[in-house]
């Protein structure tokens, strides 16, 4: 069961985010654009298309009967392919019109599949996991901030309100290849995930995130949170997405 909703937030013109769904892939994707004007809108557009279009490709063209190889490591690659080849493509675009010139995007996507479930990400949009009444961040922002919480040199509380809290140094298109983290976890019954832009992380704690997502379904705790994050400034675009694993395989 899923649910995804997007906002333009109160102080921004117009929504540079892009979300998908896709339950017959069980594929599901957050993109935070970038560039200002048409280009960061374009540039998650593309981010969200390319990986549908190639998650769906390898799927419908199966394996080609070759030596045996692990199908975890397949799903793996693939979607690390995905982003790859969307940050390619975001890359051409820009270089070739001026008017997209520096457009952008972070990524996270997700991929159930069968039992597991393959998340693969680029900058600062998050993935969190939902278990057993605790909720955790899965992947790790690429960020200033975040590398340098990381590194001991600054607190989590001073790298919420820091000047260079949303500079990162990894995204999809601000140059023609870039290094995908991709993660793989066993899938359990029940498992709820939350995938989001950071216009929701910016005002609402994983904490208060894990009191929605587990306490209200997928269309309810999108709806909420984004209500939340708006009442506490709405500053930026806000996404939110929520996968709730019914049954496994």
């Amino acid at each position: 069961t899923s649910c995804g909703m997007t906002d333009v937030g109160l102080k921004r013109g117009h929504n540079e985010d892009n979300f998908l769904i896709n339950e017959e892939l069980n594929l599901f994707v957050v993109a935070d654009g970038m560039g200002g004007h048409a280009g960061g809108e374009y540039a998650s557009a593309i981010c969200v298309n390319t990986i549908e279009e190639i998650v769906m490709a390898i799927e419908m063209n199966g394996s080609d009967g070759g030596e045996e190889v692990d199908p975890v490591e397949i799903a793996r690659e693939r979607l690390r392919y995905a982003l790859r080849l969307a940050g390619r493509r975001i890359f051409e675009k820009a270089s070739q019109e001026e008017e997209f010139h520096g457009m952008g995007t972070t990524a996270v996507a997700l991929l159930l599949d069968g039992t597991n479930a393959i998340v693969a990400h680029v900058g600062d949009s998050r993935l969190y996991l939902m278990r057993d009444g605790k909720i955790q961040q899965v992947t790790e922002d690429h960020s200033f901030v975040a590398r340098q919480v990381k590194e001991g040199l600054m607190s989590e509380e001073d790298a919420k309100s820091h000047r260079m809290r949303n500079v990162i140094y990894r995204s999809l298109g601000y140059q023609e290849d870039v290094e995908v983290d991709v993660q793989v976890y066993a899938v359990r019954k029940g498992d709820r995930f939350l995938l989001c832009s950071d216009g929701l992380t910016g005002h609402v704690d994983g904490d208060e995130l894990g009191e929605y997502v587990g306490g209200f379904g997928p269309q309810e705790a999108s709806r909420r949170l984004i209500e939340l994050a708006c009442e506490r400034g709405g500053d930026d675009n806000i996404t939110a997405l929520i996968a709730r694993v019914e049954a496994v395989d």
